[in-house]
């Protein structure tokens, strides 16, 4: 008989592509939003009680690019903070084989050592555009630290790198780098725009992961790893945002020109993670970054309509 694995946001970025490629091995849960209040602690409490899944993956909460979580710093720390409590309360409650808890590597510090190591982890101080999120992240990795302490739990978390892909937010304030790109760069195609400008001065250099090869880390950690210290996900390459707007730029036919306001943030100004670790347990990715930016904006274009009605 299939185990229950329980998809927590399974209807988001990294959540659908978990739940897509976890039907053939697991029976799989993943309630939306109307079906299940992740605020609610009675609600959750409850649903734990009547299904008992075996597995639970939490990739559920509020997430966003420099703009979303410089302005939205409240409800970044709020929200994400009160959904994993309920969760990992739930968990530890109704005795859940495995938790996988899903954090960010904005939790690292701003200026760390690079590639980026766990054990770098609050040796500094963070960068300041998405500290209200990395707390809230940090927070819930400590209580999945505390309750294994504690209660020897089989519980883990699993920092991801920079995730993009289908199923994406693609608002172009709110969301990540690559959509928004994405979204910006399409837009001046459509329009015949000469120019398209973009935030920061291009120089940042980032570490981009393809979902579906997010997810099947995620999967591959479940059945594989069951040490209590975290351990990260990335595609063990960097490059600059002035390097990836130009390769968008290459896949959809923009003939333009791009112009970086260096006015706005580039927030942290390297960032790519160590993934030896992980790497060691037989995993690595498979898309590299133009074939999962191809696949990518297959989906936008094919999506446009539906994307514009959210």
């Amino acid at each position: 008989m299939k185990k229950k694995l329980l998809v927590l946001g399974g209807t988001g970025l990294v959540g659908s592509a978990v739940v897509r490629l976890a039907m053939n091995d697991f029976n799989v849960l993943y309630p939306s939003r109307s079906d299940l209040n992740l605020f609610d602690k009675k609600k959750v409490d409850y649903y734990f009680k009547k299904k008992r899944p075996y597995y639970v993956i939490n990739c559920a909460g509020k997430v966003g690019g420099i703009n979303a979580n410089s302005t939205y710093v409240a409800d970044f720390i709020y929200e994400n903070t009160v959904m994993q409590n309920n969760i990992i309360f739930a968990s530890h409650n109704y005795k859940v084989n495995k938790l996988v808890f899903l954090g960010s590597s904005c939790i690292y510090p701003r200026n760390c050592k690079q590639p980026i190591k766990e054990e770098y982890l609050l040796t500094s101080s963070l960068e300041k555009t998405n500290e209200f999120y990395a707390i809230a992240k940090i927070a819930g990795l400590k209580m999945i630290e505390a309750f294994n302490k504690q209660y020897k739990h089989n519980f883990i978390s699993v920092m991801p790198t920079n995730i993009y892909g289908i199923n994406d937010n693609f608002h172009p304030e709110n969301s990540h780098v690559v959509p928004a790109l994405i979204e910006k760069i399409f837009n001046g195609y459509l329009n015949d725009k000469k120019t398209v400008k973009l935030w920061g001065t291009g120089n940042a250099l980032r570490d981009f992961l393809y979902v579906d090869d997010v997810a099947k880390a995620i999967l591959f950690l479940t059945k594989n790893y069951s040490r209590h210290e975290l351990i990260n996900i990335g595609s063990g390459k960097e490059v600059s945002i002035k390097f990836l707007a130009k390769l968008i730029s290459n896949i959809i036919g923009y003939k333009g020109k791009i112009i970086f306001d260096s006015s706005r943030p580039d927030g942290t100004p390297r960032k790519i993670l160590d993934i030896s670790k992980i790497k060691n347990l037989g995993w690595k990715p498979i898309y590299n970054l133009e074939d999962g930016l191809k696949k990518t904006i297959d989906w936008y274009i094919l999506n446009i309509k539906n994307i514009k009605k959210k």
